[in-house]
């Protein structure tokens, strides 16, 4: 069945919202956790040939497709940040039991949503195009809304925390371990966004959230410009029975981002030096098959043996990459909006 066309130049009456919007950014994100999960070889990381004993694939899969109603709900949405992520753990946690699955990447999901869902229903001419200024306006409104969080957006989420078990890193103030710090929230009437402020050192989500989305649109714009390079004819070596063009995008953003970014996952679970090690060698991966000549194009055929090698390597030390894979989500979501196909 051919996708719906979905003409955005017809400008929209104040106030009015298209089912057929809010579809388009429920499905943009969705269709974002699954390709994601589904990429392959991403070293270290749960992908269609590989998974960990108590998490696999297909819990990834169920919960993609669990939250579509909560990122539509989000894309209606003005605020409630706290509330729409608690609501998307729970769907996650209802329809899997493999715990953890995309926690970061709702944290970043759900204020872009919020964020498509403005601009697309805003008044005047709103195209979906593959366009940096457009995924810039997108970053500014979503960091408008996280900035705009309140106390009670704080308290959802240490509820939610609670309900995913997640690993952070220890902290005294307010500790996401201890359920007597929502009471401290409303007490001191500390917000999301500045609970993400005090994060922002040691996780790199937090860091999306203070800094307005800057890895997001790191990832978004790789994927873009490789896809665009490979639609314009310029020759690409084919990675071997990996999958298609948007396959190759993927690993090579991950790799891309893996290397100029720590992953804070792996420093919370192992150390800094594991997480400043990854990154290194993701770093050597890039450089060693890179064609500066040909601005930056990877010999995917080349590079497949060693790609691979550093994904054996990483699974069997448990070194997963988590934080890059929720940052990779959200930037295939937000190429999604702009437009892109494969």
């Amino acid at each position: 069945m051919s996708p719906i066309n979905i003409d955005f130049s017809c400008p929209m009456p104040d106030g009015a919202e298209d089912p057929q919007i809010i579809s388009l950014i429920a499905r943009c994100a969705q269709l974002a956790m699954l390709l994601e999960v589904s990429a392959s070889p991403k070293p270290g990381n749960i992908d269609r040939e590989h998974n960990y004993p108590d998490t696999c694939f297909e819990h990834f899969i169920a919960s993609s497709v669990s939250v579509y109603p909560t990122i539509e709900m989000a894309a209606r949405s003005k605020s409630g940040i706290g509330a729409l992520f608690r609501s998307a753990v729970c769907e996650s946690s209802a329809w899997q039991q493999g715990g953890n699955t995309h926690f970061g990447a709702f944290l970043l999901l759900i204020p872009l949503s919020m964020a498509a869902g403005e601009l697309l229903h805003s008044s005047g001419k709103v195209r979906c195009e593959l366009s940096p200024e457009k995924f810039e306006d997108l970053a500014s409104r979503a960091y408008f809304f996280v900035r705009a969080t309140d106390c009670e957006d704080a308290v959802e989420f240490y509820r939610a925390f609670d309900m995913a078990g997640v690993r952070v890193n220890s902290v005294d103030e307010f500790s996401l371990e201890d359920l007597k710090s929502t009471a401290e929230l409303r007490g001191q009437k500390v917000t999301l966004y500045e609970l993400m402020g005090m994060a922002e050192g040691y996780d790199m989500i937090a860091g999306e959230w203070v800094s307005g989305f800057g890895c997001c649109l790191e990832g978004a714009n790789s994927i873009t410009k490789f896809m665009q390079s490979r639609s314009s004819g310029v020759e690409y070596s084919v990675l071997n029975c990996s999958g298609s063009d948007i396959n190759e995008a993927i690993v090579y953003t991950f790799l891309k981002l893996l290397s100029r970014h720590r992953d804070t996952f792996i420093q919370t679970k192992f150390d800094k030096a594991t997480a400043d090690y990854v990154s290194s060698r993701a770093c050597d991966l890039l450089l060693a098959y890179e064609k500066p000549s040909d601005n930056g194009i990877i010999d995917f055929a080349s590079m497949l043996p060693a790609v691979k090698e550093f994904d054996i390597e990483l699974l069997k030390k448990r070194i997963n990459p988590g934080s890059t894979a929720d940052i990779v989500i959200a930037g295939i979501f937000i190429a999604l909006l702009g437009g892109l196909r494969f």
